[in-house]
């Protein structure tokens, strides 16, 4: 297994398409955030605020399944057919840590 220090040092070349695809998600998702924050501010009633959190939190986790099935068809496989299986282990610690 990898030390974390060391998975930070890797990098990705990402298409066009994905890299705006991606951003434009986070973006969303940072305003949805600058959103709540607003309503916190202007003391919106609680279940309203927890309906936003909600959608952030549904956001983030469509980025996540985007990222990671990413992931899989480019840096997985490509590591696989180099003979760099360590990677399917890495897979199994990145998935075991977004299922907690």
């Amino acid at each position: 297994m990898r030390d974390e220090r060391e998975c930070c040092h890797k990098t990705k070349e990402r298409t066009e398409k994905e890299y705006k695809d991606l951003i434009n998600r986070l973006n969303r998702i940072e305003g949805q955030i600058r959103g709540i924050k607003g309503m916190v501010e202007r003391d919106v009633y609680c279940t309203d605020i927890l309906t936003q959190v909600a959608a952030v939190t549904a956001a983030l986790g469509s980025f996540n399944r985007v990222l990671l099935e990413n992931h899989i068809k480019t840096c997985v496989t490509r590591d696989i057919k180099e003979g760099r299986e360590e990677t399917v282990d890495e897979l199994l610690v990145t998935l075991q840590k977004l299922m907690r």
